[in-house]
Parts: structure tokens; sequence; C-alpha cells
């Protein structure tokens, strides 16, 4: 588990900086506008989006010794030639690499499953949350250094190494995507879209969103605020202080003894997210943003921790991109919802959007969640099975 987190992160990072390298080739390299650099960095998204479950859905039918080696020679392709490619052909080929990214976070959360018992689990996903926090905090910063010390065509050469040695690592590693006992329950056929794909799993993919649009315009509406104060040079640091704090929450929540529901850690996280905008000066919003950061760690933790349990093995693949679309799509859509929040209103509109975008996910997810266990009984985990009846242990 300690070799996959590690070589998981070098991967995690690098592809979580390739949107900020793509913005910097673009606008730098090709000396284009960011209008420019935006579509890129959109057909990318899309590329993710759709590439998630598609992988996923390839994983679980031909296994991950297929799937990754084709997604890392795709990638060391793309990064070799981007340098290369004039625009139009640019946009065609970063939406076919998005398509066929290496699924580093698919595989780690499937190992996770696959590796852990139930009791180990909730810690494990913490961890993997912690991660993408560092991912988030390193990766695009690292970019933005390199690219005013070199050449953009040497930043992306630089950056597809590091998720080809990343995609590498994970391959040679071959980490367990089910666990023993899984083994008969996964060849015994591939289970149909509505036994899985019900209230319980839209609830959790709403969240996901919910969260993840949350956190995304958060980071648009510090830089909103300060601007209004004068200190944009400070929101570097506000963004920072929050990523630390989300850290700190996810260790402390992995620490637990139990798990708490999705949907009441959304909804905390959007209550908490409203009245950061009253504080204008730097230093209180580094204060206000901490509440902000203890809980967005352990919700997407608490979302992965529940889609484990809801998700049937032989379709945990396409369950987990799934989740991976819904995460990107929340980060694509929540910074302009919040931006026009922000142009329609005052800068810390762009909080109260930010956290009401969260809470009504967290309603959202409530209901549903609610409806899924009205209409299946509870059912206790057997003993011998340390993931116990999907869809029908614990809660969302």
């Amino acid at each position: 588990m300690s070799s996959l987190l590690a070589v998981s992160l070098l991967a995690r990072t690098a592809i979580t900086a390739a949107m900020m390298a793509l913005t910097m080739h673009v606008a730098l390299g090709l000396h284009m506008s960011y209008v420019a650099a935006g579509a890129a960095t959109a057909a990318l998204t899309a590329g993710l989006t759709l590439g998630g479950p598609l992988l996923g859905r390839m994983t679980d039918r031909w296994g991950l010794r297929t799937v990754l080696p084709v997604t890392v020679v795709a990638q060391a392709v793309f990064w070799l030639s981007m340098p290369a490619l004039p625009y139009r052909a640019l946009l065609g080929a970063v939406f076919a690499a998005g398509l066929l990214m290496v699924p580093v976070q698919q595989v780690t959360r499937q190992a996770i499953v696959a590796m852990t018992t139930a009791e180990q689990r909730r810690s494990a996903f913490a961890l993997e949350s912690v991660q993408g926090e560092l991912s988030y905090m390193v990766g695009p910063a690292v970019v933005i250094l390199c690219a005013a010390q070199a050449p953009t065509d040497v930043v992306a050469w630089g950056l597809g190494a590091a998720i080809v040695a990343g995609g590498t690592g994970i391959a040679l590693l071959d980490p367990p995507l089910r666990a023993e006992h899984e083994a008969k329950a996964g060849a015994s056929g591939r289970p149909l879209g509505r036994e899985w794909l019900g209230d319980g799993m839209k609830a959790l993919l709403t969240m996901a969103f919910g969260t993840t649009a949350l956190l995304s315009g958060v980071d648009l509406a510090v830089v909103a605020v300060l601007e209004g104060s004068d200190q944009v040079s400070r929101a570097a640091v506000v963004v920072a202080v929050l990523g630390v704090a989300s850290v700190v929450g996810g260790l402390i929540y992995g620490a637990l003894s139990r798990s708490l529901p999705t949907w009441l850690l959304l909804g905390l996280l959007g209550l908490l997210t409203v009245p950061v905008g009253l504080a204008h000066d730097w230093p209180w919003l580094c204060a206000a943003v901490v509440g902000t950061g203890i809980l967005a760690a352990p919700t997407l933790s608490a979302v992965a921790d529940a889609m484990s349990r809801l998700t049937p093995t032989g379709v945990r693949g396409e369950a987990t991109g799934l989740q991976s679309a819904a995460l990107s799509v929340g980060s694509a859509l929540g910074p302009p919802i919040v931006g026009m929040a922000i142009d329609t209103s005052v800068p810390a509109g762009g909080f109260v959007t930010a956290g009401l975008t969260g809470i009504t996910a967290a309603i959202i997810g409530c209901a549903l969640s609610r409806r899924c266990a009205s209409s299946r009984p509870f059912t206790s985990p057997r003993p011998s099975s340390p993931n116990g009846p999907a869809g029908r242990s614990g809660h969302i």
C-alpha cells in the first residue's frame, strides 16, 4: 500500500499540473490568448470526464495489465509531440490525451478496496484524499516555477516523463483490484446498470460534483475578495493555508474510530464556507478558510469510502471512473458558477454561492440516500467478507 501511494502521488501530481502546463504552453509557448488556453484545458477536461468511465469499464473487462500500457504509451506520444503541434491539432490531441489519461485515481481507489479490510478502509481513503490535496498544492506551483526558468517545451516533456514514470511504476507494482474472496464474485458476470446505478449511486455522484464545485469555486472567490482590497498577491498564502488545513483534516478524519455520513460532511462544509467572505483582509481570510479546509479531505474520502461499499465487484472500475468524472465536472463548473455570482453581486458572494452549491448537493444526496435506504432493507455485513454486501451496509 505504501509503495502504491508513493508512486501514485508522483503520477497524480503530474496529472494535476497538466492543466497549468497546457495553459502555459498555449499562452507563452504559442503566444495565443488565455481564451485559447481555456479552450485547450476545456478539451482536456472533456476527455478526462468521458475517459474515466470508459477506462474503468475496460479495466473491469480486460484487466489492469491491458489498460495501463495503452494509456502510458498514449501519454508518452502526446507529451513528446505536443510542442510541435499547431493549435487546432493540439485541441484534438489534448482531448485524446484526456480520454486516455493514466487512470491513477481509479486504480488507487480500487486497490485500496482490494487490499484493506472494512475497518481500515476509511483511514486508507483519508490518506488518498490527503494525497490528492498534496498534488494540488505542489503540481501547479512546480509548473509555474519551471515555466519561469525554462521553455514550455521542456516543461511539457518533463511533465509527460513524470506521468509515464508514475504509470509505469503502477504497472510494475500491479496492485490487485479485487480481493481474493471477490474473485469468484467478479467472474460471475457483470451486473446490469439498473442493479447498481440507483438512487444511492446518484446521491454519491451528486455529492462528488458538489464537493469539487465548492472547492474550485472557493479558490476563485479568494482571488476576487483579495483583489477588492488590493491584496491579491496574498491569495497564494490563503490557498496554501486552505490546502494545509485540508491535509490536517484528512489525517484527523482517518484517525477517528467511526465515519460520518457524506451528506452531513458536505453540508457542514457548505455551511462553513458561506460566511468566509465576511473576512476582507488576508490574515482574517486565512483564519476563515480553515473550517472549509478541515472538512475538504474528509468529505472527499467519505465519498470514496461510500462508493466502495455501494459498488458491486464486477463494475468497480466503471463506478470509480464515474466518480472521477463527477469530480472533474465539479472542478470545471465550479469557477464559472462562482464567477457569475461575483460579477453580478459582490466578491463575498462567491463564497456564498460556493457554500450553497455544496449545501444543495448535500440536500439532494441526503434525499436520494434516504430513498435508497427505504427501498432496500438494511443487511449487516457478513463476518467472512470485509467488504460486506454492496449497497446494503453502512451509510452514504
